[in-house]
């Protein structure tokens, strides 16, 4: 996990970093903006930043605390991706290139948009906080920041938007998946699962019982980042079938020849 205070990177303005097809959503298709989540899904954050060091810093530490990450570094494409695509929250530069933060969250506001913002700013004064917060945004973080402060604000506006108690476990049958610690156990037994394996359990057991195909796993555990052929996949389902299933009678994971991979309660 990230803990640095972060920033404070040179400015590369204009470069578009998203590497997937536009008009992606959380659930892989065009969906109204602003909407909700449905419950069990992998929330989505979108990074407004036009700094690549500390959006590489934001989309990391968040990846790595289980959310999906999309970035955008213009406030032009900002505006085009929130009007096509639905997202949890966001977090949103004042200074950007093309359309201003503030803008941003003003048009959205306009629009009826009511996903949650979280507004990052190297302008710190009282008077700038008040024209961030009166321009819609929900919270204003001052950089140079912490992460975990970062982390917290951004979790705090989760549960104030999301209406809901936040999950803290996932359970399917014998296996166990603590969101909190970010552990894993079968039978009471601690299962050691690497950062992206973990990942990709908790997506299976999100989805337990259903099919998941390797689009969906490249799409929200990976994000486009490797060639669809890649046997990326393969490889983690294979590490993480041992982990899970190995010494033990009944198997979880499942493969679905031509179709995908469903993890599900045998009985």
């Amino acid at each position: 996990m990230i803990d640095a205070n972060v920033g404070k990177g040179n400015r590369a303005r204009g470069v578009f970093l998203f590497r997937g097809p536009l008009g992606r959503t959380a659930q892989g298709r065009n969906a109204p903006p602003g909407g909700q989540r449905k419950r069990g899904e992998i929330v989505r954050i979108l990074i407004v930043e036009d700094d690549q060091e500390a959006a590489a810093y934001m989309a990391k530490g968040l990846k790595e605390s289980g959310y999906a990450v999309d970035h955008v570094a213009d406030g032009k494409e900002a505006l085009y991706r929130i009007a096509a695509e639905t997202h949890d929250a966001m977090i949103v530069d004042r200074m950007l290139p093309g359309v201003d933060g503030l803008t941003i969250v003003k048009t959205m506001r306009a629009a009826g948009n009511k996903t949650p913002v979280l507004i990052l700013s190297a302008l710190g004064d009282v008077d700038d906080r008040v024209k961030g917060l009166k321009a819609g945004g929900d919270d204003y973080l001052t950089k140079p920041y912490a992460f975990s402060e970062l982390q917290a604000r951004l979790e705090a506006l989760l549960r104030r938007g999301g209406g809901e108690a936040a999950e803290t476990s996932l359970r399917v049958a014998d296996l166990e998946l603590d969101l909190v610690s970010r552990t894993a156990a079968r039978s009471g037994r601690p299962i050691d699962l690497k950062p992206k394996e973990f990942l990709l359990l908790e997506y299976l057991m999100r989805h337990a019982g259903h099919v998941v195909t390797r689009t969906m796993l490249l799409e929200n555990i990976w994000d486009y980042s490797f060639d669809p052929q890649t046997n990326v996949i393969d490889v983690h389902i294979s590490r993480l079938r041992q982990k899970i299933d190995k010494d033990f009678d009944k198997p979880l994971l499942h493969t679905i020849r031509g179709a995908g991979y469903t993890i599900r309660d045998p009985r």
